[in-house]
């Protein structure tokens, strides 16, 4: 990482639990990434402006209430309509498997369910983030 990261944690939605975010967010930051936590029931309009608003590298969307399909898909348009295609966006929450194919086919690049290791998030988005890196310079 030639710079810090900036990610943007987001809890969209009426879900009101947060700690598992807070997790991600502390862990990412310990990480050396710069973590931007939008809080509490925010709207795919006020998580895309965010974005927008912190030029965020990546966007971590927690959810717990099960709304992800149809959070996820508004979120995804808001970036897109606002040229923002190559922010990484990841998901973590209650999931079902059945659903982690169809996020990944509306742009999300990972799911992280329950019991993934927080080493893991940071690594993998790290490694995602430095290959986008490369990618642009060529």
């Amino acid at each position: 990482m030639e710079r810090p990261y900036r990610v943007v944690v987001a809890k969209p939605g009426l879900d009101g639990h947060d700690r598992g975010a807070k997790v991600v967010a502390r862990s990412l930051r310990d990480a050396g990434f710069e973590v931007i936590y939008t809080g509490l029931h925010q709207t795919p309009e006020q998580i895309v402006q965010a974005v927008v608003q912190e030029d965020a590298d990546a966007l971590g969307l927690s959810l717990l209430s099960g709304a992800h399909l149809t959070l996820v898909p508004k979120i995804m348009k808001g970036l897109a309509a606002e040229d923002l295609g190559d922010v990484v966006v990841v998901v973590g929450g209650i999931i079902p498997e059945g659903d982690i194919a169809k996020l990944k086919k509306v742009g999300v690049k990972e799911v992280f369910t329950p019991g993934s290791p927080l080493p893991s998030i940071a690594t993998w988005l790290e490694n995602e983030l430095d290959e986008r890196e490369v990618r642009s310079r060529s």
